[in-house]
């Protein structure tokens, strides 16, 4: 059994690791044995896998927290979230055949932290329309027309993009210059 806590909001916590070696935060917006919303976190460090479960808004939502860039641009694009949309299945079908392991490992260590520096940005709506339609959009389509090398660099490179845009630069951060590709030169400007 895990970690009980209840804020001065009446707000429950439950912080625990399972059998298998999964940490959950479960958040409970009252008691939980009681008629309650609630949001459950569960998270595979070993393999950087889990789910987020949300039923505050009276309906049950499922994400898969490894896609934290493209969950967030579909946050972003869609008036009513879905977890299983077209653009979500296939880069998870895409990272899960054709990605290196380097690869997948490297992302899980920074997509969160890239979407959590977009999240604090006063430009987060245009970072994500231009990540949606640059890079999100673009390697779908390249995917589903099997041109996966195009697919497999645009992703990569933006990643790197973002993470030294987001994560190493000291700029200002009112102009933000990032996604330059090494194969074709593009960059966006958010002011």
């Amino acid at each position: 059994m895990g970690d009980k806590y209840k804020n001065e909001k009446g707000v429950y916590f439950d912080v625990h690791t399972d059998k298998r070696g999964n940490d959950h935060i479960d958040v409970y917006d009252n008691d939980p044995r009681e008629d309650h919303e609630s949001i459950h976190i569960k998270f595979d460090s070993r393999t950087g896998s889990g789910t987020i479960v949300d039923t505050t808004d009276g309906t049950k939502e499922t994400t898969d927290i490894k896609c934290f860039l493209t969950t967030a641009c579909m946050r972003h694009q869609q008036v009513s979230f879905d977890d299983e949309c077209e653009e979500l299945n296939t880069l998870r079908w895409f990272r899960d055949v054709f990605v290196s392991d380097e690869d997948i490992k490297h992302y899980y260590e920074v997509a969160p932290q890239i979407v959590l520096a977009i999240e604090k940005s006063a430009n987060s709506d245009k970072i994500y329309n231009y990540i949606y339609k640059n890079v999100v959009k673009t390697c779908v389509n390249a995917i589903k027309y099997e041109d996966y090398d195009f697919a497999y660099s645009r992703y990569k490179c933006s990643i790197l993009a973002l993470e030294e845009c987001f994560l190493k630069s000291t700029k200002d951060n009112n102009m933000v210059k990032c996604l330059r590709s090494n194969t074709n030169s593009w960059y966006v400007f958010f002011s």
